[in-house]
């Protein structure tokens, strides 16, 4: 369901520049995997501030019920998106060339009381994505649902990798056998 869908946007995916996008795809692609409408922007927080403090304003007016917000660097973007709006601010940490995103993750994750911004890893835009799936499946049940389905997949696939290690290391203890 990607920016062109012909559903209205619920989830914003905004960066500070297009080289993010590389990281931040990720969130767009687990959202499709969920069927959550999203849009992509660019949004800088030192380059177009006007900008983004009008697409931080704007975006509960606009049907957003979440915004996915990807910076490297100073950061900025996450956390003054926060401070405008009453939506939830989901920030993905993007590595540059220095620092590998140890930079972003701290400046994304210390934030002032009382403008709080959800932190993922350092190039963490997939649990971005799912995280933003996971708020709006609060109050939608059939997106609640694909949840559940999806973290039931998940435990299947570890379950699935805990017989093939057991049936590979021969001679070793059977471990507590889940899924035997």
């Amino acid at each position: 369901m990607s920016q062109a869908s012909p559903v209205s946007p619920v989830v914003g995916i905004v960066m500070g520049s297009d080289s993010d996008w590389p990281v931040m795809e990720a969130a767009a692609k687990a959202l499709d995997e969920f069927e959550v409408p999203y849009e992509v922007d660019v949004v800088s927080a030192h380059r177009m501030p006007r900008e983004m403090i009008a697409y931080g304003e704007q975006a509960a007016g606009r049907g957003l019920k979440a915004i996915v917000a990807g910076a490297g660097g100073a950061a900025h973007l996450p956390g003054m998106l926060a401070s405008v709006t009453p939506l939830p601010v989901i920030g993905v940490p993007v590595p540059l060339k220095y620092l590998d995103g140890m930079d972003s993750l701290l400046s994304i994750v210390q934030m002032p009381a009382g403008v709080p911004v959800a932190t993922v890893s350092v190039g963490g835009a997939r649990n971005a994505g799912l995280l933003a799936a996971r708020i709006l499946a609060a109050h939608d049940e059939e997106l609640q649902g694909r949840m559940r389905e999806f973290q039931q997949e998940l435990n299947d696939q570890a379950t699935e990798k805990g017989k093939r290690l057991r049936n590979k290391v021969e001679g070793a203890a059977a471990g507590f056998g889940f899924g035997t």
